[in-house]
């Protein structure tokens, strides 16, 4: 929590205390699921909710702003964007339904009244949104080729409407073939912890 805190030092209680919840939540729902990879469950914080919130310090999603979390997972990065971004919707998405079981248990127990969480592929999600965002479940170009069709067309933003990609290492070879405008965000020049090193949050205009 006092890494979030560092880092977004303006949160509401509400908002703290929604943070705070986060780890034991997600403990005891990873006993049970196993939605967190067991190595990081002592890092939980830093590689998960800050991991999350480093799209938060690219962009400052605006009121009314639609975003969709295709492979969320057990809820990364769109629960932690959710409690930052109340006045914004969030849709959460993921293939394995005990994953968004979990989404859903935790998104109740924070009453989370901004996100949606549905068991589906993400080809068959249906609406437009502002941005698509997610932590590196595919190689780009085939990630744009899932999301054709649902960025809106109107801009509400700073940032252009399109995806939000959390995503490590070495992007040349994997961006060269991409077509849309691209634009690389560099964690490391925002968070100092070593784990952000090579992190980044990848911009595509659609």
């Amino acid at each position: 929590m006092k890494q979030i805190e560092h880092y977004f030092p303006n949160l509401s209680e509400i908002q703290k205390n929604q943070f705070d919840q986060l780890g034991n939540l997600y403990q005891h729902w990873n006993e049970q699921i196993n939605v967190i990879s067991r190595k990081d469950t002592e890092n939980f914080y830093e590689r998960h909710v800050l991991h999350s919130l480093g799209i938060a310090k690219v962009i400052e999603f605006s009121e009314g702003s639609k975003i969709l979390d295709i492979g969320t997972g057990g809820g990364f990065p769109g629960i932690p964007l959710a409690i930052l971004f109340p006045d914004c919707q969030f849709t959460l998405v993921d293939s394995i339904g005990k994953k968004i079981r979990v989404v859903n248990e935790v998104k109740n127990e924070l009453g989370l009244m901004n996100v949606v969480a549905i068991h589906d592929r993400a080809e068959n999600i249906e609406g437009k949104f502002d941005y698509i965002v997610s932590r590196a479940v595919t190689a780009m170009p085939d990630f744009i080729r899932w999301t054709s069709g649902k960025i809106s067309k109107t801009n509400r933003n700073t940032l252009k409407n399109g995806i939000l990609y959390l995503k490590g290492g070495d992007l040349r070879e994997e961006l060269s073939s991409v077509k849309q405008k691209v634009k690389v965000f560099n964690l490391s020049e925002i968070f100092s912890e070593e784990f952000f090193e090579t992190k980044k949050v990848v911009h595509v205009s659609l």
